[in-house]
């Protein structure tokens, strides 16, 4: 990883650290409120890279929405699953089911998004615009995957 990826995802890691130590402090609502945030985000910059492998490529958006999305793969984002935040509501009504709160599964399904993750960040940096498109299907099909197992249907 690069001086400025590893910066980033020290910065989110201590956040969200800190965020975790406050947990307790933190209403329910919060933690929802963060979790569909930093999923748009992620959404934001998977669009990105789409946008940039399907159009005119820009390998400075790839990389930096790479390393986003790598950061905040790696931030820890099962902190924002605590009890209480099986229901209610964020931004809007909380889309995650119960059993990702339970199923061994759902753990296994965080890995694999963190492993592709970091992989999409190695890849874009060699501005190979195949290679990242293969990579970018991967990390949708593992947000797919966490999808299709745990979050409920609009």
């Amino acid at each position: 990883m690069s001086k400025s990826i590893k910066s980033l995802a020290a910065a989110l890691a201590l956040t969200l650290s800190a965020t975790a130590m406050a947990q307790q402090a933190t209403k329910p609502e919060q933690l929802i409120k963060w979790r569909q945030s930093v999923y748009q985000i992620l959404a934001w910059n998977t669009g990105r890279i789409k946008n940039n492998v399907e159009g005119q490529f820009n390998k400075d958006e790839v990389v930096k929405a790479a390393n986003v999305i790598a950061a905040l793969a790696n931030s820890g984002l099962g902190a924002l699953y605590a009890p209480g935040t099986e229901t209610g509501k964020g931004w809007k009504d909380t889309a995650a089911k119960p059993e990702i709160f339970t199923d061994k599964k759902a753990a296994e399904a965080a890995g694999n998004f963190v492993k592709e993750a970091n992989e999409l960040a190695k890849i874009a940096a060699t501005g190979d615009v195949a290679a990242i498109k293969v990579q970018q299907g991967k990390l949708t099909q593992t947000c797919k995957a966490c999808h299709d197992d745990f979050r409920r249907k609009d």
